[in-house]
């Protein structure tokens, strides 16, 4: 018997599977783009090379490799030039298992740089406060403002701050007279800073008191007169006009004690020995 006729098509089952993250996956991604960031920072490497000079590499160098420790409360200088403790003694900053360092200096051991790098600035600091120290053993009077004397490196240079606290202002209650503690303070000063070499430049703070109502004097004109009379405190004292780059007034914009604008040690000089 013949099978019956009919004109249904055939049916025909595709089998399909699908493979989850394509080709091999999406991990290639990742490593390319990997490459490319390094290849795009080698690239920014070699173009800053070629269109910097000697002195710019320097100072990115110094950026990003750092020689000097940030200065703390608690350890040098905090009470007292030396916060009663020798030159010598071990620090308490926090290096590299078994470095040790000075109150005054510490240094990697791999540590390498020239006349202007961190490990000549660090000595210098170590040389004025040495001398600041053994002048302000010699009368009383100074050993009661010695801790008034801090001392820094920044990157322009050494930076001395005269800082007052509730027993002692450097000047006059809202005016630009220099208290005759602070003259014989500034003369102790200028001895020190005339064994140094380098431009001098003098930064005015005060603190955020208000002033009276009706009163035409402000925190910016005082903070820059201060700084003028200063300057001339020092000129007096034998340092040279020529040595002077600039005088500043900052008013109450940089505060030390940021949390209480109007504690009295927010009101200091600034006294910068420029490299």
């Amino acid at each position: 018997m013949p099978p019956p006729k009919n004109n249904l098509p055939p049916i025909i089952v595709k089998k399909i599977t699908i493979v989850a993250g394509g080709h091999h996956g999406g991990a290639w991604k990742v490593a390319y783009a990997d490459f490319v960031t390094a290849m795009m920072a080698f690239f920014l490497l070699l173009w800053l090379l070629g269109a910097t000079t000697e002195k710019q590499r320097k100072g990115i160098a110094d950026y990003f490799t750092p020689t000097l420790v940030k200065m703390r409360e608690g350890s040098a200088g905090s009470n007292g030039l030396l916060g009663g403790s020798s030159l010598t003694d071990v620090d308490n900053y926090a290096h590299r298992a078994g470095q040790t360092g000075t109150k005054t200096i510490t240094i990697p051991r791999d540590t390498v740089g020239g006349p202007k790098e961190g490990g000549s600035k660090i000595k210098r600091i170590a040389h004025i406060q040495a001398q600041l120290d053994m002048k302000m053993k010699s009368s009383d009077k100074m050993k009661r403002l010695a801790h008034i004397v801090k001392l820094m490196a920044t990157p322009d240079g050494i930076r001395i701050d005269l800082v007052d606290n509730a027993d002692f202002s450097m000047f006059e209650l809202g005016t630009t007279v220099l208290t005759p503690d602070a003259v014989q303070l500034l003369t102790v000063i200028t001895g020190s800073l005339n064994t140094e070499t380098g431009s001098l430049a003098i930064r005015g703070h005060t603190d955020a008191l208000q002033w009276r109502p009706g009163v035409t004097t402000n925190n910016w004109s005082l903070s820059a007169g201060r700084a003028e009379a200063t300057r001339q405190a020092l000129m007096r004292d034998g340092v040279p006009e020529t040595r002077f780059d600039r005088i500043e007034g900052v008013a109450d914009r940089e505060l030390l004690i940021k949390d209480h604008p109007e504690d009295p040690r927010n009101r200091r000089m600034s006294i910068l020995l420029m490299d």
